[in-house]
């Protein structure tokens, strides 16, 4: 299999990242974290808009992977484990190595699940 990889580069740093191993973004103002399977942090200096950006120009079809959810998080949507609207958390897992627990807005979280369940706005109907 290729690895597909994503290079930011700024100033004074240049990050290149096997896609499949990005969990997240996360916004911080105008910049951008980035949290990989292994628990490696980066910071960018681009808002999260301007990520998604770079996203869809570098990756191509390949940034499928990726959506965004509420105002502050890009994730990779293979590390979905558990959307729990209520509780308004996205936990992200690879299923044995690591897991991250988001704190997402119930409207969001609603959409991420209607794109799995289409049905899941009601239940119990």
């Amino acid at each position: 299999m290729n690895k597909k990889y994503l290079l930011l580069n700024s100033r004074d740093e240049l990050y290149r990242i096997d896609i499949s191993r990005i969990v997240y973004f996360e916004a911080d103002g105008n910049y951008t974290r980035i949290v990989l399977s292994n628990n490696t942090k980066g910071v960018v200096g681009m808002n999260l808009a301007q990520m998604q950006r770079v996203l869809n120009d570098s990756l191509k079809e390949s940034a499928v992977i990726f959506a965004r959810v509420g105002k502050k998080h890009i994730i990779n949507i293979n590390y979905i484990y558990c959307i729990a609207v209520l509780r308004q958390q996205l936990i992200l897992s690879d299923g044995g190595n690591f897991s991250f627990q988001l704190d997402v807005s119930k409207e969001a979280l609603k959409k991420l699940k209607e794109l799995y369940v289409p049905s899941a706005q009601n239940p119990k109907e």
